[in-house]
Parts: C-alpha cells; structure tokens; sequence
C-alpha cells in the first residue's frame, strides 16, 4: 500500500502545499510541533532516508534549504531545526520546524492544527518563496 505521502503526491489525500517541482514536494505538518513545521519528501517512495541514493538525498536537502529560509523569514523564530527521524510515516521525509530552543524539539508539543491556521502558515511561507 502507498504511504500516506504518496497518497498526497498523487493528489489522493489534501495538503497545504508549500512548493514542488519534479522531484520533491513541501507541504505543512498536520500536526505541528510548532505552526509551520513543514514537512520535506522526495516524490520517489523509499522508506528510509539514508536508503536514498545519494543523488536524491543531495537534491532533498538542497530542495529544503530555500524553504528553510522562506520559513525564517514568514515566521517569528530563532532559526529552523530540521528533524529526520524516520519513524511516523514509511516514506523519506524531513521536518523543518521554526525553533526558539532544544524544548521546541519534541513531537510531544505537536498539537493538530486547524485548516484554517494551516492555510494562513502555508500563504505567510509561500510569499517568501
């Protein structure tokens, strides 16, 4: 069965998509640990980031810098943290989350966010692209 990231690349499932082209895709957590955390996959489906060949790996993280600094510069934060964790959906993917502290780290603040919120983070970051 397609991960629930593929489902959303194939357009199955709604997002609020950040930017895309060919090969990746950026869109905002449902479940924000803090509002604009937003989530970095590449199109292909592999389950674990460093399964990646090295060519998409490279392209993903070059692909999230500039939503990197588009984040920075829509949202009040320190800087953006970016967590790879691996284990929510079984599809390479990349959090990058506006940061204060370490304490903005934890997936036990995600709390889920209104359609509406989302919509608002996801226009406020897009501008910034």
């Amino acid at each position: 069965m397609a991960s629930i990231f593929t489902q959303i690349i194939e357009r199955k499932l709604p997002c609020h998509k950040i930017y895309e082209n060919d090969s990746f895709l950026s869109f905002l957590d449902i479940n924000p640990i803090k509002l604009g955390h937003t989530l970095v996959i590449p199109k292909q489906e592999v389950g674990y980031i460093f399964d990646l060949d090295d060519t998409t790996y490279q392209g993903l993280m070059a692909f999230a810098k500039p939503i990197a600094v588009a984040i920075k510069v829509a949202l009040p934060c320190a800087r953006i943290g970016v967590i790879v964790a691996g284990y929510e959906v079984p599809h390479a993917h990349v959090h990058l989350i506006p940061t204060d502290s370490m304490a903005d780290f934890s997936f036990a603040n995600a709390q889920r966010a209104t359609d509406v919120q989302l919509a608002e983070v996801a226009d406020k970051i897009r501008r910034q692209l």
